[in-house]
């Protein structure tokens, strides 16, 4: 790894935790919807991958299976979250945002943004278009390293069976 590189790596590494804290901490002040940041992040991976399983959602959002059972168990409760079985393979269960979850989702979600939106104010056009060029370029090499370790999980999974 070049100086360039490592530099760039440790910026990630110590800035990236730092935003996502500070966004905890303002969900929790807000009372975003009375949702956790682990409920609004299942919302969020839900509203973007409608029909997912329990097990999608929890290797997203980094809980085991019974636990996952348990949070998406309390949204479905809350009437934010339907839980259906599979027509095409019973075993299965899939999960999708009821007309009630998907409000709550963006309304939590546009909280959000405008509380960004009022911390990046002080920047100028320029910084702020460097901040998005920025995010543009590390969004699909993030996302495209999620799906290679999805890719290699499941392989593991079928030489194990």
């Amino acid at each position: 790894m070049n100086a360039s590189n490592q530099t760039c790596a440790q910026t990630i590494l110590d800035t990236v935790p730092v935003i996502i804290q500070a966004i905890r901490v303002e969900m929790r002040r807000e009372r975003m919807h009375d949702l956790s940041v682990p409920q609004f992040r299942t919302l969020a991976y839900i509203a973007r991958h409608p029909g997912c399983s329990l097990s999608d959602v929890a290797e997203f959002i980094g809980l085991t299976l019974p636990s996952m059972s348990v949070l998406i168990n309390g949204l479905v409760v809350q009437g934010l979250v339907l839980r259906q079985t599979s027509l095409i393979d019973r075993r299965r269960v899939t999960l999708t945002l009821t007309e009630a979850g998907s409000d709550v989702y963006q309304r939590a979600r546009q909280g959000t943004i405008a509380w960004l939106q009022r911390l990046l104010e002080p920047l100028s056009e320029e910084e702020r278009q460097t901040i998005v060029r920025a995010m543009e370029l590390l969004r699909p090499i993030f996302v495209a390293e999620m799906l290679e370790q999805k890719s290699e999980s499941v392989e593991k999974e079928s030489t194990r069976t």
